[in-house]
């Protein structure tokens, strides 16, 4: 790649992600057309759990149809800042946005955003194929970018050096491309073909006395096997098929959550047939799982 091919692959994708305590990175992964408002775009960034974890709580409320209390999501919205350039690589301006959180998994450590905004975004990363994330080999070099310490976006450079490490029985990439706090939510990068790999998300701290000592050539990204598989378990498949819309990926989780609701509402045990009233079926599970 060129050097404006660099620019439009790694940097101009990055934005800087704030929420109600936190702050890191993300990526636009997606902006196409709105299939239902026409003259729209859905706009959708990668980032991680934990930088948007203040902006999500949960309470009880009293629901009506069910008759009891159940436990509701509360989620804030998150800003977003965009960053538009001139000469190629000086930051002129950032536009800030509000978003949505519309998906996240806080033991894959990923979220998705919805950006407010109807405008199209021209800079999108590109996700590695699935059928060639077996390919990965140590020494690949590669590239994160991201708002290290809330800066606005840079790039560093290195190398994959573990490919599969596993932490909390997950699966992460390690790399030795310089990250520190703030990177969380931005991208790895293939530097060959400017395909996003992954999502830096983890830094290796060890404690020295009464500080820490970070190792930042230790970085550790989410697995693009997992990308893949947080996007299916959320029902998110048009991020990397375009045969979906976002429009069923809406319609599918609405199915999901009321069928959700109508498992909630089955508490009465059943019973098999001459059997006394208030005895269980056996096997009459919670609806869990």
């Amino acid at each position: 790649m060129d050097t404006k091919e660099k620019h439009e692959k790694f940097l101009y994708p990055c934005v800087r992600v704030l929420s109600a305590r936190a702050g890191g990175s993300g990526t636009i992964i997606y902006s196409e057309p709105d299939p239902v408002n026409e003259g729209d775009f859905v706009t959708i960034i990668l980032t991680n759990h934990h930088v948007v974890d203040s902006s999500i709580s949960y309470r009880d409320e009293w629901d009506s149809v069910l008759k009891k209390d159940r436990k509701q999501e509360i989620f804030q919205k998150v800003d977003v800042d965009v960053f538009d350039y001139v000469r190629m690589s000086t930051v002129d301006s950032a536009q800030r946005y509000k978003a949505d959180i519309v998906a996240y998994d806080k033991v894959h450590d990923l979220a998705l955003l919805k950006m407010d905004s109807p405008r199209k975004f021209p800079y999108v990363a590109t996700l590695i194929p699935e059928e060639r994330v077996r390919n990965l080999r140590l020494f690949q070099d590669v590239v994160v970018a991201g708002c290290s310490l809330l800066h606005d976006p840079f790039c560093t450079f290195g190398q994959i050096t573990y490919l599969s490490e596993i932490i909390d029985m997950k699966e992460y990439l390690m790399s030795n491309a310089n990250s520190i706090f703030g990177n969380s939510g931005g991208a790895l990068y293939l530097k060959d073909t400017g395909e996003l790999l992954g999502v830096p998300s983890r830094v290796t701290v060890n404690q020295l006395g009464f500080g820490l000592d970070v190792q930042t050539w230790m970085g550790f990204s989410s697995h693009p096997k997992r990308l893949y598989e947080f996007f299916r378990e959320q029902e998110m498949q048009f991020l990397f098929d375009r045969t979906d819309t976002f429009k069923a990926s809406r319609e599918r989780r609405e199915k999901m959550r009321l069928e959700g609701v109508t498992d909630d509402k089955d508490t009465k045990p059943k019973t098999k047939k001459n059997e006394e009233p208030g005895i269980p079926e056996w096997g009459d599970g919670d609806g869990v799982g």
